[in-house]
């Protein structure tokens, strides 16, 4: 299985609103980018040729949202082959996915959890590891924010262990995703940061979220980083040394200038982790919540 290429640095998520605005963004700003292949396959006209001037400047990944990886339907092989084909006219590094299902013998147009249990682990590392025979790549699978576990019978951070080590495959490791949960589900974020596979993450999300509650966050990527999560993202580094970071934002999306001052932020946190002593990113980390 051939690996994947390299990415590096801050990179940031392209949205269809977004094209105009990032056309005189630089490399130097902006490292990588990420899309939904979904959004983009088959789109052609204006909007087909914005998108390849920005493949052809710019690294990419691709963050799929309807493989629906943790479902009992049969997996989607005409989506699959459009995505390889994709990837590979677009020269695109990185293929990730929800570690989650959206399916349930129809579309649900929700990520919904798959039940913590040694069946679905052993059933979702059989759907990886035909996805990633068929895409000749290993595939990247991200730690998602839920708000029930249904027929949970192991804990979450074993789930996902799991399930990587089975399908031997890399981790796309989102900090919002873990700082929400912490607060849902009333666990330490720092605790299970440390308890997942560094050495398998591809590439870092960091996102802003909704507070509905004291005890209740949604997980929105419509608004700002907070400073909780950016501090999470500095003990990822400390954790993990330093990784690719992206930046989602989905709606409410702010002037480019305010986006692109997130992706310095990354940038910084990136330069000070790697010059910092580790006793000082260990008390820079610590009050993630």
């Amino acid at each position: 299985m051939k690996p994947a290429g390299a990415i590096q640095g801050a990179g940031l998520g392209l949205r269809r609103g977004l094209l105009d605005g990032l056309v005189d963004v630089s490399p130097a700003e902006v490292q990588f980018m990420e899309v939904a292949p979904e959004n983009w396959i088959h789109v052609g006209g204006r909007l087909g040729k914005q998108f390849r001037q920005y493949t052809e400047r710019f690294p990419f990944v691709c963050h799929g949202l309807s493989l629906s990886i943790g479902s009992t339907d049969p997996l989607d092989w005409d989506l699959l082959a459009a995505i390889k084909e994709f990837l590979k006219t677009h020269n695109i590094h990185r293929y990730t996915e929800h570690l989650s299902y959206c399916s349930d013998g129809g579309h649900l147009y929700d990520l919904m959890p798959i039940p913590f249990t040694e069946e679905a682990v052993r059933h979702v590392a059989g759907r990886i590891g035909q996805v990633q025979d068929f895409l000749g790549q290993r595939i990247a699978v991200e730690n998602v924010s839920y708000y029930c576990a249904p027929q949970q019978e192991m804990a979450e951070i074993d789930f996902i262990n799991a399930v990587i080590a089975e399908a031997d495959c890399d981790l796309l490791l989102d900090v919002n995703n873990i700082y929400v949960n912490s607060i849902n589900h009333r666990y330490d974020p720092l605790q299970f940061l440390q308890q997942l596979p560094g050495e398998r993450a591809a590439y870092i999300h960091v996102a802003g979220h909704y507070e509905e509650a004291e005890d209740l966050r949604v997980d929105t990527h419509g608004a700002d980083v907070i400073d909780p999560v950016w501090q999470l993202l500095m003990a990822a580094y400390q954790r993990f040394e330093v990784v690719p970071t992206l930046l989602e934002r989905d709606f409410n999306i702010p002037p480019v200038a305010e986006l692109l001052g997130e992706v310095s932020k990354i940038r910084a946190l990136q330069c000070q982790s790697t010059a910092a002593p580790q006793s000082q990113l260990r008390s820079a980390a610590a009050p993630v919540r």
